[in-house]
């Protein structure tokens, strides 16, 4: 039996839209630098649900449904001095933060406030 997660995105940066219109409708879940949030990357298994959170919107609210399609891995963005996920203590023997691919299942034609 799947588990089911909440991952939250600002629309300003990456929407459920973008990921509508990424390749195979497909993205990495990177850059989350919050130590009890990696852990629950790390908890996540393939064919989890996860529902899409609109952060910092007006108003903020679910908007999607996406499956988990790559269980967690080393988030290499960490590694990058360029990539502003960069964290200089992370290495690819020593990897601190992880990050999981999720695969967009669903739009919700009304999303859903969390007020």
């Amino acid at each position: 039996m799947p588990a089911y997660w909440l991952l939250k995105s600002e629309p300003s940066t990456f929407s459920i839209e973008d990921l509508a219109c990424s390749p195979k409708q497909t993205t990495c879940w990177e850059g989350v630098r919050n130590y009890q949030a990696r852990n629950f990357l790390r908890s996540m298994s393939v064919g989890d649900l996860a529902f899409f959170y609109h952060s910092n919107a007006d108003p903020p609210a679910i908007v999607g449904i996406v499956e988990v399609v790559k269980a967690a891995y080393p988030d290499y963005y960490a590694w990058q001095p360029e990539s502003r996920y960069f964290d200089d203590k992370s290495s690819e023997q020593n990897p601190r933060w992880v990050m999981v691919d999720v695969r967009l299942n669903k739009v919700l034609r009304t999303p859903i406030s969390l007020e």
